[in-house]
């Protein structure tokens, strides 16, 4: 895997989430948490900007024709940043499994040997941070409070759980850049980041979900039919409108 496709498949994984979360523009529970969700999808998409700015650099295409001229095939996001979300247990349960893998993942990733994905890293780490803190608090909340609350939240953990593992699969293609340090060892960091997913659950009163399974292709550009879908949406007005300026 060349430094380009890795950054690539960075950026995918920020802009599919960012996209995922703006769907939720207008569907939160209340004022409040509409304005955070589409503050959340923002930071995602900026991240995205950031590394399709950077792929550019390196050889690449342009953002827009990373975000908005690739069908579902030639995108390298992982399956669970695709997922779409049932209710808002499941877009909780989501992020917080995600936001806990970013606060160690993109901690590493800002140490890179690689100084331009350091300084993308260090800077999503910290949104990540505010992230992980607010996702920790509603998987608690919810958790911890009606027995439909709770019940929802133990199914959206269980829906998403078999997902995660993706997030630490090594890749063999990525071996040459973990050992020049560009990388981070994504599977190093599993145990650190159950720990601390299995900590907050046992304070949510929840169970981890059973058998962790394995569901991946993402990086292989396999994905779920979720994906299609979802990107028609979003590229449509770029694709009605090739080449348009606002």
């Amino acid at each position: 895997m060349s430094l380009l496709e890795a950054v690539v498949g960075l950026g995918d994984d920020a802009l599919v989430l960012g996209q995922r979360l703006s769907e939720w523009c207008g569907k939160s529970p209340w004022l409040e948490e509409d304005l955070a969700m589409a503050n959340t999808a923002l930071d995602f998409l900026g991240r995205a900007r950031l590394l399709y700015g950077y792929a550019e650099a390196l050889g690449g295409c342009d953002e827009d024709a990373y975000a908005f001229q690739r069908d579902a095939r030639d995108f390298t996001n992982l399956l669970i940043y695709e997922l779409p979300c049932a209710d808002f247990a499941s877009a909780c349960a989501r992020q917080f499994l995600v936001d806990a893998f970013d606060a160690l993942h993109l901690e590493r990733l800002s140490e890179s040997a690689d100084a331009e994905l350091a300084g993308i890293a260090a800077k999503a780490h910290k949104e990540a941070l505010y992230h992980h803190r607010r996702s920790v608090a509603w998987l608690v909340r919810l958790g911890d409070g009606t027995a439909e609350s709770r019940c929802r939240m133990q199914k959206a953990l269980a829906d998403v759980w078999g997902y995660h593992a993706e997030l630490f699969a090594p890749v063999e293609a990525e071996a040459d850049l973990i050992a020049k340090g560009v990388l981070p060892d994504r599977a190093a960091l599993r145990p650190q980041w159950l720990a601390a997913v299995t900590a907050t659950l046992d304070e949510a009163t929840l169970a981890p979900p059973g058998a962790d399974g394995r569901i991946d292709g993402g990086r292989q550009g396999q994905h779920t039919e979720h994906l299609s879908p979802m990107l028609a949406e979003m590229q449509h007005l770029h694709r009605s409108h090739p080449g348009a300026r606002w």
